[in-house]
């Protein structure tokens, strides 16, 4: 069987099960509020750095969906390292965790690529950490379903936007955006802009989006607003809150959609 391989176990993220239910367990301690959803959510949207600075952000949306609503989760990043015009669709049979393997949906993967021109398959679009990131989680919450994988490059978010609002129309089936804030502002200037970033999915307001909003899956970010009913911002921090440094600071931001 052919498996989309980790890249970056053992750095983003450990490299061991029993190091992410430790790191999860931590999560849901740090939780001091509980957060109830206000409709019943179709996706979310969550951060990818490391889980030290924004997996207690993502934690927060992971833990509030029903797992028993969705069989089959679909996740959709930015490339950080390869340029591809379009976007690439996972074509193996399973996606590989420290806590086992997950397997992929290739039927309804191929589905999509055959309906869709924007979609493809390249190899090395599946090294990246937007996605895999997102996965540990999905095992951890979800550990019935079955995963599809969306990395797009250089794309129109109206062009993705179409695969997303089919993605949301699909029964039992949960979409993950994935995406990090504004990089490496001071953490006054980080607070300003990634406001615009909130302010535009709290109301799914696609100018206050394009008044300066800084996030890499910016492109992700606009597919699901454009199409989106409703928003509920769950947590928002940045990478001060784990390293102190208030100089050059990543933004990380968690929502429910639907």
């Amino acid at each position: 069987m052919s498996s989309r391989v980790m890249s970056v176990a053992g750095t983003f993220y450990p490299n061991s099960c029993q190091e992410i239910k430790k790191y999860i367990t931590k999560f849901d301690a740090m939780q001091k509020t509980e957060v109830k959803p206000k409709f019943e959510p179709k996706a979310i949207i969550s951060p990818h750095a490391g889980y030290v600075y924004s997996g207690f952000t993502a934690n927060c949306a992971y833990k509030l969906i029903d797992k028993s609503k969705f069989k089959r989760v679909v996740v959709v990043g930015p490339s950080h390292r390869i340029y591809m015009k379009g976007a690439s669709i996972a074509l193996y049979d399973k996606y590989d965790t420290p806590c086992g393997a997950v397997p992929i949906d290739i039927e309804y993967s191929k589905k999509l690529m055959q309906k869709y021109d924007v979609l493809g398959f390249a190899n090395d679009m599946h090294k990246e950490h937007s996605t895999e990131t997102q996965i540990p989680f999905i095992k951890h919450y979800f550990p019935e379903t079955k995963i599809v994988e969306i990395v797009y490059g250089d794309i129109d978010y109206k062009e993705l936007a179409l695969v997303v609002k089919e993605v949301l129309d699909e029964p039992e089936t949960l979409l993950v955006i994935s995406t990090d804030l504004s990089h490496f502002h001071t953490l006054k200037e980080a607070n300003k802009v990634d406001g615009l970033c909130i302010e535009g999915i709290k109301k799914l307001d696609m100018r206050l989006l394009n008044s300066g909003c800084e996030a890499c899956g910016l492109l992700g970010v606009k597919a699901l607003i454009s199409v989106a009913k409703e928003s509920q911002v769950i947590d928002y921090r940045t990478s001060y809150d784990a390293s102190g440094d208030d100089k050059r600071v990543v933004g990380y931001l968690s929502v429910l959609v639907r």
